[in-house]
């Protein structure tokens, strides 16, 4: 059984309803990534996919997200191509089965660097507190990033863009973050948590199975092409249609009430 010391930090869980509160846990650290981090943080996104969660928030103690990995931690598994993630475990950056299906909102304050964009990035909703600051400096340390920042940036901010702060390490604010489509919205500071509740809240008020079938849909859109995902829709709709959640949706519009969706 692997021992830990106490300074290596941790990652906590708290269910809240149908929401799983997911903590980075090391603020003394600025939130730094150690391998047993790693290891929990993976655990606990398969505690959100394997539970009755409808929506899981990811956020941060302290007054950082996160400075990204520990490298004197990390750099042994890193030398040698390894992983601390079980191949059972949700992988945390969504790069290999078993994927991620549930919604998951993050909430990101102060030190926002290299595995904090790429676990954003890989998230569904960000919300930043306004003075968020990001940057992926793996370039600057002799590495580059592999936690999925070189296809999702270009994704999500146009090539240029990306290579702006992918070649550089460049540090840029929330505001350009947001410009740039890798974050959502903007609190003031103090508030992106309460915020990424809010929202997490009203996912969870809506049908699990169109939700889930929503971020599937999406998912295979972006990387297989809206041919391969337009080829799905007749056979999920159905099946949707199918589901007693449909039907609740059905009536509640008829009686002009809010819908008691249950997941079936």
């Amino acid at each position: 059984m692997a021992r830990y010391r106490s300074d290596e930090g941790k990652i906590t869980t708290q269910e809240k309803g149908a929401l799983l509160l997911i903590a980075i846990d090391r603020p003394d650290k600025l939130n730094g990534f150690t391998p047993k981090m790693m290891k929990e943080l993976a655990e606990a996104y398969s505690k959100l996919e394997l539970g009755e969660f409808r929506c899981g928030i990811l956020y941060a103690e302290g007054d950082n997200f996160t400075a990204g990995l520990d490298l004197p931690e990390m750099a042994p598994y890193i030398r040698a191509g390894k992983t601390v993630i079980s191949e059972e475990c949700v992988d945390p950056f969504n790069l290999r089965p078993p994927l991620r299906r549930t919604p998951l909102v993050v909430a990101v304050q102060g030190y926002c660097y290299t595995l904090g964009i790429e676990v954003m990035l890989a998230a569904d909703i960000v919300i930043a507190a306004a003075n968020t600051r990001f940057s992926q400096l793996e370039v600057k340390r002799g590495i580059m990033a592999t936690g999925g920042a070189t296809i999702r940036m270009p994704e999500r901010s146009g090539w240029g863009n990306a290579m702006r702060y992918l070649l550089t390490g460049d540090e840029f604010d929330a505001e350009t973050a947001l410009r740039l489509n890798l974050i959502q919205e903007i609190v003031e500071t103090g508030n992106q948590l309460n915020r990424a509740i809010d929202i997490a809240s009203k996912i969870a008020e809506q049908a699990p199975l169109a939700v889930s079938q929503t971020i599937v849909s999406s998912r295979l859109a972006a990387e297989e092409g809206p041919v391969a995902a337009a080829a799905q829709f007749k056979e999920v709709q159905t099946k949707l249609m199918d589901s007693v959640d449909a039907a609740e949706g059905v009536v509640s519009f008829v009686e002009r009430r809010a819908a008691n969706f249950t997941g079936r």
